[in-house]
């Protein structure tokens, strides 16, 4: 269901409608910053993980479940999906959802470091070539002490968020460090990669 306003992106003498498979804010907020008109859309799937599933399997396919059911709706244009999964001495990581939860994850996360997986695929609906990749990132914790983690919490309440922190908040002071070729992979949407996609389907980025 689309749940924004209609908005068609300029490519020469054809309009492309961009849509955001995704109702992410933190999605939404990381497309914005490439100044393009795009619309939002939600996939509506079952983010579940199948036996035996990789983190980096399960992200990028579940990016491409997302955008392919909202590009079924679609007469054209093009379609974003992205998903994400985090991963930490080998265990995939929820959404802690509450304090407790998330206190519990940053405990056992302290001193170690963490592997995001995020899942990209674009779709151009009229031609019907897409892309489809994962990008990683990782960010390695301090040693946290149980006073820095409440106080995290208490402050930031991360706790819709795989891996109980905000990079792009207060959790920057967490980390230890953090590796990798696009830093918005961290926060859900590599928009290096996704820059150049848009590029090679003639969109003028910046």
């Amino acid at each position: 269901m689309i749940i924004c306003t209609k908005i068609d992106c300029l490519f020469g003498r054809i309009q492309i409608k961009i849509t955001l498979a995704s109702t992410s804010p933190y999605r939404k907020a990381l497309l914005e910053r490439l100044k393009l008109d795009f619309t939002t859309a939600d996939p509506q799937l079952q983010e579940e993980r199948r036996v035996d599933e990789s983190a980096a399997a399960m992200a990028a396919r579940l990016a491409a479940a997302k955008a392919d059911s909202i590009a079924q709706g679609l007469n054209g244009g093009l379609v974003i999906g992205s998903d994400q999964t985090v991963e930490c001495d080998g265990e995939i990581l929820g959404k802690p959802g509450n304090f407790e939860k998330a206190k519990q994850q940053l405990q056992m996360m302290r001193g170690k470091a963490l592997l995001f997986h995020t899942g990209l695929c674009v779709i151009n609906v009229d031609s019907g070539r897409r892309y489809q990749e994962v990008v990683d990132y990782s960010a390695s914790f301090r040693p946290l002490t149980d006073d820095e983690i409440e106080r995290y919490l208490q402050l930031d309440k991360p706790f819709n968020c795989a891996g109980s922190f905000k990079s792009e908040a207060l959790g920057i002071a967490l980390l230890e460090n953090m590796r990798g070729n696009d830093p918005t992979a961290l926060i859900g949407l590599p928009l290096i990669r996704l820059s150049q996609i848009l590029r090679e389907q003639g969109i003028k980025v910046p």
